[in-house]
This record gives structure tokens, C-alpha cells and sequence, in this order.
């Protein structure tokens, strides 16, 4: 398999601004997210598990917030042919370019693209819906309306995987969790500039929460209940469940 290219975007002369998922992030985004984010080759390996386990006949599976599609494949591999309908969606026309070429080199399959801001997304009939590091980049004001609307778009008994950078009431433990963070991204081959200005690039456009606001929004949107099944450090992945009866 080809190795995806390097993510050298912050260790040029040139100062980044804010962070946008445009082509340049598009093209090294695969590395990028393996070397950003602890534990990231896990989520998506059990997020296939999960879709696969609770996914019904004659519904969908929604990837809110795709990218490349890690996620979507991942569910169509361990569905193994069988009949489903998973609906990618992003609002960059790069990142879909790439799924689209994966895609592509797969003979196609069960995903279909579509480049939409997720807030007007009509999530419907879903017995699977994935949020996979995506939340934190919608304004904090418009992140209970968007869960609602998941909500009340999933089948009863379905599923919604929620995977998002958090912070933690405890400052000791937040910075240790921090620090221990940036020693992870020293040890994949970043150097303290590109963790510097990759911060900085992502400070105003990743607003992360707690996982008791997580918890608490969930619950207010009508899910029956939420909780974390994985952390490593300051990332995290919830499961929560629509009322079997609604």
C-alpha cells in the first residue's frame, strides 16, 4: 500500500493562519491524524465493530464530518458486501476529492459523498450516526441544535459515536494530560515548532469541552443514556443511545 505523504505543513518558514481543512491539509491528512491523535487506529476499529453490531436493515449510517472516509470504509469492510447504505458528509471539497479517489480505487461500494455543511445535513432513518472528531469544530452555540437533530433523525435503539478532544475540570491533571500529549506528538517526529504553530493554528476553530458537557448536551438532545468507552489523555469516544421505543 502507498504511504501517505508526510505532514511537513508547519515546519516551513512561512506562519500558518487559522486551520481550515483545504487541499493542503487534504493531501497529508491521513498522517497527519495518525500522528495527532493518540489511540486514533483504535476508534476507528471499534467504531466499525460498533456500526457493524447495530446498524439495521433498510437504514443508513452517517458520517458526519467524513473527511477521507476512514470511518465509512472501515464500517463497509466489516459489513463484507452486505446490503448498506452509508452516507459521507463534509463540507470540504478537497477531503471529498480524496474519499471520492478511494473510492474510486475500490470499485466503488456502499458510500456515498456529500459535500454539505453538517448543520443542514437531514440526517434521517439512521441507526448508525458517527461523529469522529468533528463537534469540536462547530461553534459551541450550534452544538446542541445539531444533536437534536441527529437525535430525532436515528431509528429507535440506534446509535450515535461521538469522538472529540476534551478538557478536564482538574487543571493539574488537563495540563499533565497535555503534556503528555505533546510527548506523544514529539515521539511521532514532530518538532516543538510544529507542535507550537499547529496550536496555535487550531486555537480559535477547535473549542474542546468536558466530558460532563458531552454527557449533559447529549441527554438534553433525547438520548436515553452516553458514555465513554475510550481515552487516551485528552481525546475521548462516547457511545449514546436513542430510547429503544422512539
Amino acid at each position: 500500500m502507498k504511504q501517505p505523504p508526510t505532514d511537513k505543513l508547519y515546519a516551513g518558514d512561512m506562519m500558518p493562519g487559522d486551520f481550515v481543512f483545504d487541499e493542503k491539509v487534504a493531501t497529508v491528512f491521513e498522517d497527519m491524524i495518525h500522528r495527532s491523535v493518540p489511540g486514533y487506529t483504535t476508534i476507528i476499529a471499534m467504531t466499525a465493530r460498533l456500526g457493524e453490531k447495530y446498524f439495521r436493515p433498510g437504514s443508513r449510517i452517517f458520517d458526519l464530518g467524513c473527511s477521507l472516509g476512514a470511518a465509512s470504509f472501515a464500517i463497509a469492510r466489516r459489513m463484507q458486501g452486505r446490503p448498506c447504505e452509508i452516507i459521507a458528509v463534509d463540507n470540504s471539497r478537497p477531503m471529498l476529492d480524496g474519499l471520492k479517489e478511494r473510492l474510486a480505487a475500490l470499485g466503488g461500494g456502499p458510500v456515498q459523498c456529500r459535500q454539505e455543511d453538517i448543520r443542514d445535513c437531514a440526517v434521517e432513518n439512521a441507526s448508525v450516526v458517527i461523529l469522529n472528531f468533528t463537534l469540536q469544530f462547530i461553534p459551541p452555540a450550534d452544538r446542541a441544535q445539531l444533536l437534536r437533530r441527529i437525535h430525532d433523525g436515528m431509528t429507535p435503539g440506534g446509535i450515535l459515536i461521538l469522538s472529540e478532544k476534551i478538557v478536564l475540570d482538574d487543571a493539574r491533571l488537563n495540563d499533565l494530560y497535555i503534556e503528555m500529549y505533546h510527548q506523544f506528538k514529539r515521539e511521532m517526529g514532530y518538532s516543538e515548532m510544529e507542535i507550537s504553530r499547529k496550536r496555535d493554528a487550531l486555537e480559535r476553530v477547535l473549542l474542546p469541552e468536558t466530558l460532563a458537557t458531552h454527557k449533559s448536551r447529549l441527554a438534553a438532545a433525547g438520548f436515553e443514556s452516553a458514555e465513554q468507552w475510550f481515552q487516551c489523555f485528552n481525546f475521548a469516544s462516547m457511545v449514546a443511545c436513542k430510547r429503544k421505543g422512539r
